[in-house]
């Protein structure tokens, strides 16, 4: 497989398919990764050893019912046999301290992983302005340790939400009525989370930054991860 990082990317489930769209392998590919599909079956932590970085895709609602709430009328759950894989998957991954890219649904797991709750609709919280279930709006990026501070167009096709970000978690991205659209983890190599989906913006170059910094920190703890074999 030569030298470059392999990124495990987890893949929704579709009645007896196994889904996942092409772009995010592509822009994998496309930052020097190798792509590699994860199902939701089998030994969670075996997939934890042999990855370097894991990306948990996006999908359609995460069940209420891991933050502590009643699932709406308005919720179209993610089967809990996705989920509760990626949530083994995820912890395996952080106790070895790899890079985490969580886009859309797989951002919101990760805020309620740290303790997080979601809004279960937008369109019934008043404060929101913008319709985020299709098309494109300006996001705001603020100081945080990876991206430029400033303003970008982002796609947006959601209708949940980060309400209460996980604990570690610091949001540097809004839309205008005020939604957070991106995070990172300060004490952790490279853990971040976009509620818009880069892979389908390949022209963007806050997409491409995403990517090859993701992929750049999974080749660099490949690296070092090899040098601790090596002597030992």
């Amino acid at each position: 497989m030569g030298t470059n990082p392999i990124i495990g990317i987890t893949t929704d489930i579709d009645s007896e398919y196994l889904r996942l769209k092409h772009r995010y392998c592509e822009a994998v590919t496309e930052a020097s990764g190798i792509p590699i599909l994860i199902p939701s079956v089998g030994n969670a932590l075996q997939y934890g050893d042999m990855i370097d970085g894991l990306l948990i895709s996006g999908g359609n609602d995460l069940d209420p019912f891991y933050y502590n709430e009643e699932a709406s009328p308005h919720v179209k759950l993610v089967p809990r046999k996705r989920s509760d894989f990626e949530f083994t998957l995820l912890e395996e991954v952080l106790h070895l301290r790899k890079p985490v890219l969580g886009i859309c649904y797989g951002m919101q797991l990760i805020s309620v992983y740290f303790g997080g709750s979601l809004y279960q609709d937008l369109a019934l919280q008043g404060s929101v302005e913008i319709r985020h279930e299709n098309g494109y709006h300006l996001i705001v990026i603020s100081e945080n340790r990876f991206f430029d501070e400033g303003t970008c167009s982002v796609n947006s096709s959601h209708h949940q939400a980060i309400k209460q970000p996980g604990k570690g978690l610091s949001a540097f991205a809004h839309s205008d009525d005020g939604v957070i659209e991106a995070f990172y983890r300060e004490d952790y190599p490279f853990l971040v989370g976009t509620q818009w989906h880069p892979e389908r913006i390949p022209e963007s170059d806050l997409s491409r930054r995403i990517f090859q910094l993701f992929v750049g920190a999974s080749n660099e703890g490949r690296q070092v991860h090899s040098l601790i074999i090596m002597n030992t």
